[in-house]
């Protein structure tokens, strides 16, 4: 079967170019009904029976029998086995983007994740006292495809964090566990890991059973049924994000090679049918030599079928007239993953507001956030960047306001407070504020 991607080529010079474009990026998150059900089902299932329903999930989702739970965890023993028995080069570059991973996270939390009070006038105490959450849980995809990067984006930050336990749940289909998968756990320092997955394991997680402890908050991505379940305890629980499809966006001057900005494209597109993949380019000639650049290499691409698919139904070339208006449009998408292929993209990332990620110049492909880079690769997707912020340190952290008022203070405040109190006709508030005045 021959497959061939044409993207929508676009022009912003065209007086249907708004109308076109908004069509294409159209991307409903509403889940289906169905799902929803069958999620709200698999929760009070499994907040009624625990481990029961774990157990009768598991066999029937990923066809994993088990008799008992302990059959479905993970040792320690058997994440470092996993971890020796891989090969060198993979227990080396495990090593190398953990360490890069974790140095960037240390940095993040240095520069926003510390305790601090100051002392007004008066001598009263003001400040904010960062504590780690106490349990996460972290969803690891598994079936179709294995994301030990994954594991090191969510565990990794959590550790710097100084969150207690760190408890992963990832599917084995057929009892089939991932060497890779089970490796980056040991180097991440994963607490307990379990071989359940599913909206099942959300709610383990969430609600807790006798043998997988209820956690603070969950992040991790996951198929439509783990979203749906993020979606519904969330309040019983903390998550991260509801993720969509995987975005890149490309601004590029032509000056980088065709080739290059094509197998970029390309690394969103074989992710799923739904993920979205668009260059802004002012230069038309350019346009045309990435869309040579598809064609001549998608044949040799081992997920050619899906890219095609990815491309021809959500994919767009756009022609700009600028630089400038591509960066407008770019803040208008809000992408997920933002390439700046340009000779000097910091002359347009000032331009740029509303990004996961932003990666700047013709050697900074996106694939290298995805594993190695430093940064989180869990991002906003779905023009959520407007909004919202990768995955970080900050995430595994809560806020406490501290206030220690002197009796100088009280004076002062004590008075503030009693009239705006009296002012909302609440006077016990004004009276424990007024008993305090000399």
């Amino acid at each position: 079967m021959t497959f061939t991607a044409t993207p929508a080529r676009l022009s912003t010079a065209s007086s249907t170019f708004d109308a076109l474009f908004k069509a294409r990026l159209h991307w409903s998150a509403a889940a289906d009904a169905a799902i929803e059900q069958r999620v709200a089902e698999i929760l009070a299932d499994v907040r009624e029976r625990g481990d029961a329903a774990l157990l009768q999930y598991t066999e029937r989702f990923d066809g994993l029998r088990a008799k008992a739970m302990t059959e479905l965890e993970l040792t320690q023993a058997e994440l470092k086995a996993a971890f020796k028995a891989i090969p060198v080069a993979q227990r080396d570059a495990l090593q190398a983007a953990a360490q890069r991973v974790r140095s960037y996270h240390e940095a993040q939390k240095k520069a926003s994740g510390e305790s601090w009070s100051y002392h007004d006038a008066d001598g009263t105490l003001l400040g904010q006292k960062v504590t780690p959450l106490d349990r996460v849980g972290i969803y690891v995809p598994g079936g179709k495809a294995a994301y030990p990067s994954s594991v090191l984006m969510n565990a990794i930050p959590a550790h710097v964090a100084g969150v207690g336990e760190i408890i992963m749940v990832v599917p084995t289909p057929r009892g089939e566990k991932n060497a890779l998968v089970l490796a980056a756990a040991y180097v991440a320092g994963v607490t307990r890991a379990f071989t359940v997955g599913g909206a099942q394991a959300v709610a383990a997680l969430a609600f807790g059973t006798a043998t997988i402890p209820k956690v603070d908050k969950i992040t991790g991505p996951g198929n439509a049924y783990v979203a749906a379940a993020k979606r519904r305890v969330f309040g019983t629980v903390g998550i991260d994000m509801i993720a969509g499809p995987s975005e890149i966006l490309v601004l590029a001057d032509g000056s980088t090679p065709p080739d290059w900005v094509a197998m970029d494209l390309f690394s969103q597109a074989e992710h799923d049918e739904l993920a979205q993949s668009i260059l802004l380019c002012p230069d038309l000639a350019y346009i045309d030599q990435v869309q040579a650049a598809i064609n001549r290499l998608l044949p040799d691409m081992p997920r050619r079928e899906i890219i095609a698919k990815s491309l021809n139904g959500r994919g767009a070339l756009i022609h700009t007239r600028s630089m400038e208006e591509a960066c407008a449009i770019s803040n208008q998408i809000a992408p997920e993953h933002l390439e700046v292929s340009s000779h000097e993209p910091h002359r347009w990332e000032p331009l740029l507001k509303h990004a996961g990620a932003i990666f700047l110049g013709a050697f900074t492909s996106e694939s290298l956030g995805d594993y190695c880079a430093g940064p989180n690769h869990v991002l906003p997707t779905s023009g959520t960047a407007r909004f919202s912020s990768p995955l970080g340190v900050y995430d595994f952290q809560k806020r406490s306001s501290l206030i220690e008022v002197s009796e100088a203070g009280a004076q002062t405040l004590g008075q503030i407070a009693s009239v705006l109190a009296h002012g909302e006709g609440l006077q016990a508030h004004a009276q424990a504020a007024e008993m305090r005045l000399r």
